[in-house]
């Protein structure tokens, strides 16, 4: 019963910045890993980023480790993925997503809950 509703894509300029937003609905979050994923056309989907709800340890995807942050505002339940210096290779849908664990899942197929994704298109 958990909905997840992504926000904030768009058109930027390589080295530009974008915020996206995931709004959970439907449970408190503190037991769950929340993770951001993104696909391009022809691709497979990747892993982007996971954290856990309370914010206790995240993981990067190399791809995007130091350019990318992951945060959260516990009293929406929301959570955020800053995208700075942004490159064409990170064109993609972004989706958020969710699942019940104490882990940090870097796998697609691990994850319960999706959201619709929202595009993301770097221009060079």
């Amino acid at each position: 019963q958990v909905q997840l509703v992504e926000s904030g894509g768009g058109l930027v300029q390589a080295g530009g910045s974008l915020r996206l937003s995931c709004a959970a609905s439907g449970r408190a979050f503190s037991s769950y890993a929340m993770g951001w994923f993104r696909q391009a056309p022809g691709k497979e989907r990747e892993f982007v980023v996971t954290t856990s709800w309370s914010g206790g340890s995240t993981y990067y995807a190399d791809s995007v480790k130091g350019r990318f942050t992951i945060s959260k505002d516990n009293a929406k339940n929301t959570v955020y993925l800053q995208m700075n210096s942004l490159k064409p290779e990170d064109t993609a849908v972004y989706y958020c997503a969710a699942t019940h664990t104490l882990r940090l899942p870097v796998g697609r197929d691990e994850y319960d809950y999706w959201g619709q994704g929202t595009q993301v298109t770097v221009s060079s």
